[in-house]
């Protein structure tokens, strides 16, 4: 339960940084390949007040948890095994050794971002600890170093051997729009989000999960030892480079396993310039189609949705007001998105509740969030 920030508790604090959890609209697994992604910030986000506190610690508390952690800034490498702070930490610690100043201040982290829901809450702590020591520090904030030090934090300092795609649109998200992420250059485009007479929807299947103790490094193995087979044979530097003709031509290289791996990339790969593409012309059925399309290519060849995730996806599907819904995020539970007609949105929303229910037990919960900015940071 997140106890509510007061005027007099946020007037104690210098500056106030936020960043925003992310949905990924489509592009699955493939930013480690350095494929394209099509993700959009969430008004859905971690909020840090900070202030200066002439120490040499970082004191971190929450409005989650009655706790206080203190974190020396001389030995953040110590902190990775920490149950709470070692995102915090990990991500000081890439900063400083990236030779930015980090100094002994309080942080009080308030996260809106559900823990769990496949919308990235570790991306948003992240980017937003490294955001609000830019700003007790006098700092210029910028937001694509920042997520690159937060994605080696994720990496290096927690295990998880992800992409860029959450700290990039945690960091760099825009209001009202979603990026189109060429995640081997950084390259980015902003599309405006406009679903006309449909609606995005998020529903978190409410099965705990975690990314380090799932099969997400895994995945990411396997798509390596495909790029490492095909690289000689294709002269590609990266998977997302590959297309279908060419994968069906050295399909005899790859086991059946690291064959299905690399036939998801190479497929979603297409479907998100695709679905950037519809979502430009304002085609929500050619959208909603790619959407199915989607998640059927990561739960028979990427096998990463789960019992959960596929009743959550085919409740959603079974209704006549969705267009198309799939899951969003790393897999092994957290969230589908779901585009839905506007005016069956009331209905949809009870009969995917009711059959989730009905068919795995558990009961689903529906966010509420806008597209919004990434980083901000401002007086407290």
């Amino acid at each position: 339960m997140r106890n509510e920030i007061s005027q007099k508790t946020a007037s104690e604090y210098e500056y106030k940084a936020t960043a925003a959890g992310r949905v990924n609209i489509i592009g699955e697994h493939v930013d480690y390949c350095g494929g394209k992604v099509f993700p959009a910030a969430l008004s859905l986000k971690n909020t840090v007040y900070v202030r200066k506190n002439g120490t040499n610690t970082v004191n971190v508390r929450w409005t989650t948890l009655d706790k206080t952690v203190a974190l020396d800034i001389d030995r953040l490498d110590e902190y990775r095994s920490l149950d709470y702070g070692n995102y915090i930490a990990g991500s000081l610690a890439m900063w400083k050794k990236a030779g930015h100043p980090i100094i002994g201040c309080d942080m009080l982290h308030d996260c809106t971002v559900p823990f769990g829901s496949g919308l990235s809450s570790s991306a948003a702590i992240e980017v937003s600890t490294i955001a609000a020591m830019c700003a007790v520090t006098d700092t210029p904030v910028d937001n694509v170093k920042i997520a690159l030090e937060a994605q080696r934090a994720e990496r290096e300092y927690i295990g998880v051997n992800c992409g860029i795609m959450d700290q990039y649109a945690s960091a760099c998200g825009k209001a009202g729009q979603a990026m189109l992420l060429d995640c081997s250059t950084l390259g980015v485009e902003y599309v405006p989000i406009d679903t006309g007479d449909h609606t995005l929807v998020i529903i978190d299947c409410k099965k705990p999960h975690s990314l380090v103790e799932s099969k997400y490094n895994e995945r990411r193995v396997e798509t390596e030892t495909a790029l490492r087979i095909l690289k000689p044979v294709t002269g590609i530097n990266e998977l997302a480079e590959l297309d279908g003709e060419t994968l069906e031509k050295h399909k005899a290289l790859l086991s059946p396993v690291v064959y299905k791996r690399a036939k998801h990339v190479v497929d979603e790969c297409v479907r998100v310039n695709k679905a950037a593409d519809a979502m430009k012309r304002g085609d929500m059925v050619a959208l909603g189609k790619l959407l199915n399309e989607s998640h059927r290519s990561l739960a028979e060849l990427y096998e990463v949705t789960g019992r959960e995730l596929d009743a959550l996806a085919a409740a959603a599907q079974s209704h006549p007001a969705c267009a198309g819904s799939r899951m969003t995020g790393g897999g092994f539970g957290g969230s589908t998105v779901s585009l839905v007609k506007t005016d069956g949105l009331d209905a949809f929303k009870a009969h995917v509740l009711s059959e989730y229910k009905k068919a795995t037990g558990y009961a689903a919960e529906i966010y509420e969030a806008s597209i919004a900015d990434g980083i901000t940071v401002e007086k407290a």
